[in-house]
């Protein structure tokens, strides 16, 4: 499923939803260097991304030596890693950056689609505390599953699950115009909002388990972090969301 965007009309210009993925296209490709064809710089991502082991060993930095990421005090290790950001910058640096121009385009096409809701239906300034808190809540799902993992976590995902999370609160009712892909064959059609995001949200629970129980097979996707940004923005909404519509369009046929 490919979703290309939803019905819920919005009252005001998302101007957050808009700076937020200005902020990211300009992060992946100027500051991480990132291409079309080319991931970002190695350096700048183990500089500015979120290293569980840092964050649960203060003072503790990782930095690239021998091809991979190596931390003081890991076993094995000697000497200091080179100066780097403070860890508490990094937890916010690393929801700018991502690993592939797929990475950086899927997130953004879904932040597009249903942020600007969310966004309308609290205004910007709760926004930007909502999707930022999500973003720490996200990834801190993930240091809690792995909390000596030496791997930098990037992506905009785990803010943008929160959003999600929200969403599906907000609009239960709401529609998405999705591209269904069918081996060599596509159609477009209206699906429920609350089909798709559960669909995506079981997956990454699905994803996750056998993540944990086959760990030397996973894919480097950070589950656990989309797992928590959702289920913050599912607890958190009610407490930022203070002007969702009851929005109820009328159903429509498919469209082929």
């Amino acid at each position: 499923m490919f979703p290309l965007k939803d019905n819920i009309p919005t009252d005001r210009t998302p101007l957050l939803t808009i700076a937020f993925i200005a902020i990211n296209v300009f992060v992946y490709f100027v500051l991480q260097k990132g291409g079309i064809f080319d991931g970002p710089d190695d350096q700048i991502v183990v500089d500015y991304g979120a290293i569980p082991y840092e964050i649960t060993n203060p003072g503790d930095q990782c930095g690239i030596a021998g091809g991979q990421v190596v931390c003081e005090g890991q076993p094995g290790v000697s000497g200091s890693a080179p100066d780097q950001p403070a860890t508490i910058v990094t937890i916010f640096s690393s929801m700018f950056m991502h690993g592939s121009i797929l990475h950086l385009g899927g997130n953004m096409l879904f932040l597009w689609i249903f942020g600007n809701n969310v966004e309308d239906a609290m205004g910007h300034v709760r926004f930007l505390a909502f999707y930022l808190l999500g973003g720490v809540a996200a990834l801190f799902g993930q240091v809690i599953i792995d909390p000596s993992a030496a791997i930098p976590t990037i992506g905009a995902s785990g803010a943008v699950a929160a959003v999600l999370g929200g969403y599906i609160l907000l609009y239960p009712r709401a529609r998405v115009v999705t591209v269904i892909f069918i081996v060599f064959f596509f159609t477009i059609i209206e699906l429920p909002a609350m089909l798709i995001l559960g669909f995506w949200f079981l997956q990454q629970v699905a994803f996750g388990y056998f993540d944990l129980a086959n760990p030397t097979g996973g894919g480097g996707v950070a589950y656990f972090a989309h797992i928590g940004g959702f289920l913050f923005g599912l607890a958190a909404i009610k407490l930022f969301a203070n002007r969702a519509k009851d929005y109820s369009p009328p159903p429509k046929y498919p469209v082929y």
